[in-house]
């Protein structure tokens, strides 16, 4: 089951505002940012619903024993209070589910993908001072911890289990059949952090062609952040046409064929071609 219902148009207006404008300050708050994000997927989240997921990172925050010192004593002392006690931790239908990159159903259900899980141990241990920030290795996120002569990885979706070099290394070669580079290991910005999640919930979305409106809030979100792929605006017109909307989708075309034609006029010919049969699909 998703979640039960997308917010109403005027909260969900609210919601666009308040995350372009978080996207926008000189230092975006994470766990903000995931919440709006959560709000425009769940209707049912108000803001006493994102206050109360705030709250529950302070109080796991306030469980951690006062500053472990080491990376590896901070690490540790997040695995045994998130992963053993709390039991937070991924399985494989995880990957199935919406909630599983929506922040405050992670709080509650204790599952998730391992960017959100990641995400939980970032914040639980970013208000408790430890020395965390979260890295991207390619198909599967983990948290670092002290700077990178002493860094020290877990991974929250195994419960924040610590990981060795080697480790490290079979995640990366399991997921792209390359090896672990250094510049792998260095502290993802929150803002790609989001965007990261976000492109997570349009692959589940892309699975599923009756969820195009999760696509499309997807979408919409992303291109809210400063900084995004060009190829966001086609791929949002392209959904604009598939949900019917073809007046919208076609102005969209329109204007990304503009973007495109200075460096690749036959792509821009292809994309006002789509613009004129989506308009044809009104008669």
């Amino acid at each position: 089951m998703g979640p039960p219902y997308p917010p109403l148009p005027e909260r969900s207006a609210e919601v666009r505002q308040r995350f372009a404008e978080e996207a926008r300050a000189e230092r975006p708050d994470l766990s903000t940012l995931c919440l709006l994000l959560a709000a425009q997927a769940d209707g049912s989240l108000d803001e006493a619903g994102t206050d109360a997921a705030q709250i529950e990172l302070d109080r796991l925050a306030g469980l951690l024993p006062y500053r472990p010192g080491s990376p590896l004593a901070w690490a540790t002392a997040l695995h045994q209070l998130l992963g053993v006690g709390c039991g937070f931790r991924g399985c494989a239908a995880d990957y199935h589910r919406l909630e599983s990159s929506l922040l405050h159903e992670v709080l509650r259900r204790r599952r998730g993908l391992p960017i959100l899980l990641s995400l939980v141990w970032m914040e639980v241990a970013r208000r408790a001072g430890a020395p965390v920030y979260g890295v991207a290795l390619p198909g599967h996120f983990v948290v670092g911890f002290g700077a990178a002569q002493e860094q020290v990885l877990a991974d929250p979706f195994d419960g924040g289990r610590v990981l060795t070099g080697t480790d490290a290394e079979l995640l990366v070669v399991g997921a792209t059949g390359a090896p672990l580079e250094p510049a792998m290991l260095t502290p993802a910005a929150p803002l790609d952090v989001v965007l990261r999640i976000l492109n997570n919930i349009r692959a589940w979305a892309a699975a599923r062609p009756e969820r195009s409106d999760v696509a499309l809030w997807a979408v919409e979100l992303s291109l809210l952040l400063p900084s995004h792929p060009a190829r966001l605006r086609y791929e949002r017109a392209q959904l604009l046409v598939q949900r019917g909307e073809f007046v919208c989708g076609a102005a969209e075309l329109d204007a990304y064929a503009e973007l495109v034609a200075a460096v690749d006029e036959s792509a821009a010919s292809r994309v006002r071609h789509q613009a004129h049969a989506a308009r044809a699909r009104l008669n």
